[in-house]
């Protein structure tokens, strides 16, 4: 089972010499380290267990001026060794790294008095009291408390127990999806190439394997693996792991970035979360307040803006926020993230990612922290619902779903292939899902458009079907909605004819004024049928408004009563269907005819006999060579003038 330890405490609280006497490793690698005798940044040393395993140590600087380099190593732990002089008690930072520890969701510690061949006993058990009263209330009450002397060696002995005891102990499972390791290092090694450290929070990894750098978003292959300063031809969760990594000669890795699976791509500069303000934030968390956000190994500005009726949150109360931060990063749900001050100079709270790219929310967005409280679940069932529900997309591809569960992809399918509320759509070539809840409400709300349009189109065949996709106020895709119209049809909820949707029942029939007005126009058009009066003479002729005359005629013209032969120009359809008749007659005959010929042939004006014969042309009875007319085809079914 792989192991990290971490150590935690005051400046010049031991932590350093502590591991130098526990492994005889010196964790202090940089020259200015040695030189002022303090820790600065991470360092890096390892522990042989009794059953001859080995666990990773990352021992973490103490000085309030290296918080920023604490917290990039504070992820991950298994066990904390959280030091405390016995010459100088409880002291600011000791405070500050056990909020970081509590925020970070760490459950085993050792609280260690060092020191202590310097004071009386009297002392040491003041600090064990002080240490009790601190931890009062946070993850870590409760945890030993061990007095040892790297001085003499007292107490080292009990400490090597105590931490085989406490990690053999702990209940720890190997966590779900793809390999993610934050980086905490990286370097390039003469003769190898980039190298990266850090310790890997799920998956694993071989040589041979592409991964992904995020937020860069660059491809590498593992060259090679080392964990311990051994190479090994497999590692993941829970090891400090080094990678050689190969690809492009120029890279940007750096601390903060993720390495991870290829499939992982998606990056965010904004998240929701649960809040957790300590009490050291004695003023609070207000409302848009900019901060610094450390998360894994990166540290961002950002703001907390606060999601509910909130506008301020108090010294050990919680909230539901959202995170924004300046420059992108690659979260997952659940990562533990520790909140400080714009300045940097206190740690004021840290919370759980709930959702790790979300949208902008409204102050008072309906059903809001209803879908958030949903998210904070482990229920698969309802978290793979409350994330579709939330999304803007009626319907999810696999990968954001995957990535959202902290899964692999052949994991997500197998567990949407058995969730009852998720519905999986193949309109988009690859399966899309959407839930039963967005399909329901999809389906309601498209029968009220038709219901509406009818009632205010009443002589309307139907609804444009992209009139109707526009409407809707999720992201559907016009394949994806053909897609779900052809459900709805062939359940018989919804009658689709080429473009246009309608509801089963709906028919159109002119009566009262309508019917009145249609009569009238068949009336004016069959006076002269050759000549028949265009829209405005009609509009003018029977005091009708262009609206209504257009809706009438329309109808007229689907019922074919009449045919539009050209703009505003309307014809009996028995005239013209008797005109194509005489035509195709002349044609078979003489095989050509001018516009003049067929003027004459019909007795009536050049207006109206130009505009037959290039509706003819349209119709695919004519074509026109040059001046000329000649039969394109003979029109199926009964010959023409018989």
């Amino acid at each position: 089972m792989p192991y990290v330890i971490g150590t935690a405490g005051h400046i010049d609280h031991g932590k350093t010499r502590l591991i130098k006497a526990l492994t005889g490793q010196d964790t202090d690698r940089l020259k200015e380290e040695k030189e002022r005798g303090i820790s600065i940044d991470l360092g890096f040393a390892h522990l042989e267990l009794p059953d001859g395993s080995r666990a990773g140590i990352v021992d973490v600087p103490g000085h309030e001026r290296f918080i920023r380099n604490m917290l990039a190593g504070a992820h991950g732990m298994d066990l904390v060794l959280f030091t405390v002089a016995a010459d100088d008690g409880v002291m600011p930072q000791t405070e500050e790294h056990l909020d970081i520890l509590h925020l970070l969701g760490v459950r085993l510690a050792i609280f260690i008095i060092t020191k202590t061949d310097l004071v009386e006993p009297s002392q040491i058990k003041e600090v064990e009291e002080e240490i009790a009263i601190l931890t009062a209330g946070t993850s870590l009450e409760g945890s030993p408390i061990l007095p040892v002397s790297a001085a003499t060696g007292e107490g080292l002995e009990e400490l090597r127990k105590e931490i085989s005891r406490m990690l053999q102990g702990g209940k720890k499972t190997a966590p779900p999806g793809y390999f993610r390791l934050p980086v905490d290092r990286a370097f390039v090694l003469q003769g190898h190439g980039m190298v990266v450290t850090g310790t890997a929070v799920s998956g694993e990894v071989k040589p041979g394997d592409r991964v992904r750098s995020l937020p860069g978003g660059e491809i590498f292959r593992v060259r090679s693996l080392q964990v311990h300063n051994q190479p090994v031809e497999r590692a993941g969760w829970g090891q400090r792991i080094a990678l050689n990594l190969s690809g492009q000669e120029k890279t940007s890795i750096t601390r903060g970035d993720v390495i991870c699976h290829e499939k992982m791509t998606t990056v965010s500069d904004r998240f929701d979360a649960l809040l957790e303000v300590r009490p050291a934030a004695a003023k609070g968390v207000k409302n848009h307040q900019r901060v610094r956000i450390h998360l894994g190994t990166a540290e961002r500005l950002g703001k907390l803006i606060l999601l509910g009726e909130k506008e301020k949150v108090g010294p050990k109360e919680t909230a539901v926020c959202q995170v924004t931060v300046t420059e992108p990063l690659f979260t997952a749900r659940r990562d533990r993230f520790i909140v400080r001050d714009e300045t940097g100079q206190r740690t004021l709270g840290g919370g759980m990612v709930i959702h790790p790219w979300a949208g902008r929310h409204k102050r008072k967005e309906p059903g809001l922290l209803e879908n958030l409280h949903a998210l904070q679940g482990e229920d698969a069932s309802l978290l793979t619902e409350g994330f579709i529900n939330g999304s803007d997309d009626f319907a999810l591809p696999i990968a954001p779903l995957y990535q959202f569960l902290n899964l692999t992809e052949e994991e997500t399918r197998a567990l949407l292939d058995r969730l009852p509320g998720v519905r999986a759509l193949s309109a988009e070539g690859e399966p899309v899902y959407t839930t039963e809840k967005k399909w329901r409400s999809f389906k309601e709300t498209l029968l009220g458009f038709l219901k509406n349009f009818h009632a205010s189109h009443p002589l309307a065949p139907g609804m444009d079907m992209e009139e109707a996709r526009a409407k809707l106020r999720g992201r559907v895709s016009p394949r994806l909605f053909r897609h779900l119209v052809d459900l709805l049809a062939a359940e018989r909820t919804v009658t689709r004819k080429e473009n246009l949707l309608h509801l089963p029942d709906h028919r159109v029939h002119l009566h009262g004024e309508e019917k009145t007005l249609m009569e009238k126009i068949q009336r004016l058009l069959g006076e002269n049928p050759l000549a028949p009066p265009d829209l405005k003479q009609i509009e003018t002729a029977l005091g009708a408004t262009r609206a209504k005359l257009a809706e009438v005629i329309r109808v007229m013209e689907r019922e074919k009563r009449v045919a539009r032969v050209a703009t505003d120009l309307y014809f009996l359809k028995d005239c013209v269907d008797k005109v194509k008749g005489v035509l195709y007659s002349y044609l078979k005959e003489h095989d050509e005819i001018t516009a003049a010929a067929f003027r004459d042939l019909l007795g009536s004006s050049r207006k109206y006999t130009i505009a037959l014969l290039e509706y003819f042309d349209r119709e695919g009875v004519t074509l026109r060579i040059g001046d000329l007319r000649r039969l394109r085809s003979q029109p199926p079914g009964k010959p023409l003038g018989r």
